[in-house]
């Protein structure tokens, strides 16, 4: 079941950015007169097609290959259709007949629409739901997993400063500022002295293998409330409740969740005594901590971290034109980062099955419109490649047009859309491939 939905999620975000982006192709040239013989969601291979209704001069249908799409505009070289097609004289409605400015609106009307569509989700996920995020003066440290060790990070540092510039939220730490920067520089505060932390430029690389191992908060609160208590766990048997907060372990004293967490997985499958904080007064309860090295609750102290700020229309627009942009200006950095050779293109290259799993197993339509919105603007950047067959290589052509003044033949377009179809044919391969290879790996 679960595969079931991560397929129903990939298909139906698919097909949605997929018909927005052919969208603003078509409208585009019907706008300037030129006709539309077909409007496909999927490619119709070998003429196999799960539906189709012809409406005007247009056939708008499904393909049977669910990823891709396309319009097919008349008098256009593209993949439905070559420059032999073409050897009759331009007709008025065709696309070769049109002034380069018109055929160049028409080529960036997909762009346009995936950037639109891109705002559009990102600005009312921020309308409802606002900025939720960690002030800094909550957080008196961080806690280290494996990558932050090894860059030069230590449990309790307090992080002060990110190239200069105040901390101002917990969240700022994993912004793309940090992770796609070039040479960025943590200021902390460690026992009581400043120090200057120098990240490494390949720490997109190395948080992609462990998401887990970079860094966590220690929250400001001294202790924390249980919040929730697993069924016939070890922290039931003891008789743990609700509003309980633990200050110690053994003659261990307990100030924070991470100390705890490293107490109880010295004591798997051991019994301990809990100090327990309940209405005032400490009590011992005894408990045998699980294999795992836990008690099986689950601690409130994260929802009082967290801050959320409403935010009125115009800032929800803001925000989401921010944070659609962002995306653009991340790849672009994390390109920069690959050409470098700072981050491998194995595991930052995804395909369908990356994509997929990146939708996730589980429906939550707040996180399947982020996504979906993300994938909008990551569309948008990948179209504008200068590479032929796609849109950014047609832009390129009817740029040195218009700079020209004469059109380029149509036998070069022809030889650039075919090598333009073979790269990315070998693209996508390298894309399958790679997402096999991770997934089995």
């Amino acid at each position: 079941m679960e595969i079931i939905v991560m397929i129903l999620q990939l298909i139906l975000g698919l097909s949605i950015l997929v018909a927005v982006h052919e969208f603003g192709h078509y409208i585009a040239a019907r706008v300037f007169g030129m006709r539309v013989r077909k409007f496909f969601i999927f490619f119709d291979a070998w003429g196999k097609k799960l539906w189709s209704k012809k409406i005007g001069e247009t056939e708008f249908g499904i393909g049977i290959i669910p990823f891709g799409g396309y319009v097919q505009i008349a008098g256009m070289i593209d993949e439905t259709q070559d420059a032999s097609a073409l050897s009759k004289e331009p007709e008025p409605w065709e696309f070769r007949a049109k002034p380069a400015w018109q055929r160049l609106i028409v080529m960036l009307g997909g762009i346009l629409m995936n950037v639109i569509t891109g705002i559009l989700i990102f600005f009312l996920l921020s309308y409802k739901q606002g900025e939720n995020y960690i002030p800094s003066e909550r957080v008196d440290g961080i806690i280290v997993g494996t990558i932050g060790e090894s860059v030069g990070l230590r449990t309790g540092d307090k992080v002060i400063a990110v190239n200069g510039k105040p901390v101002e939220r917990f969240n700022d730490l994993f912004s793309s500022e940090v992770l796609l920067g070039h040479n960025v520089v943590f200021t902390v505060v460690r026992s009581g002295d400043t120090l200057q932390v120098l990240l490494p430029n390949d720490l997109a690389d190395k948080v992609i293998d462990n998401k887990e191992g970079f860094i966590l908060p220690i929250p400001y609160l001294t202790n924390y409330e249980i919040a929730e208590i697993a069924p016939n766990s070890p922290a039931e048997k003891a008789g743990l409740q609700i509003g309980d907060k633990i200050v110690g372990i053994n003659q261990d004293s307990i100030r924070h969740f991470y100390e705890l967490s490293e107490v109880l997985t010295k004591h798997k499958n051991q019994e301990v005594i809990i100090k327990v904080l309940r209405q005032g007064q400490v009590i011992e309860l005894t408990a045998t901590v699980g294999k795992d090295g836990k008690l099986g609750f689950q601690p409130a102290f994260f929802n009082s971290l967290y801050e959320r700020k409403e935010l009125t229309l115009t800032e929800a627009l803001a925000k989401g034109t921010y944070t659609a942009f962002n995306v653009i200006f991340d790849n672009i950095k994390g390109f920069k980062k690959i050409f470098r050779g700072e981050v491998s293109a194995s595991k930052s290259l995804s395909g369908p099955i990356g994509i997929g799993a990146i939708y996730g197993s589980v429906w939550d339509w707040v996180h399947f419109w982020t996504i979906t919105g993300l994938l909008s603007m990551v569309l948008a950047f990948m179209n504008l490649l200068p590479i032929p067959a796609l849109d950014g290589g047609h832009v390129v052509f009817l740029l040195l047009e218009i700079i020209s003044g004469r059109p380029i033949p149509e036998k070069i377009l022809e030889k650039a859309q075919q090598v333009g179809m073979f790269l990315l044919l070998m693209l996508m391969a390298f894309a399958v491939f790679n997402d096999l290879f991770k997934l089995f790996s």
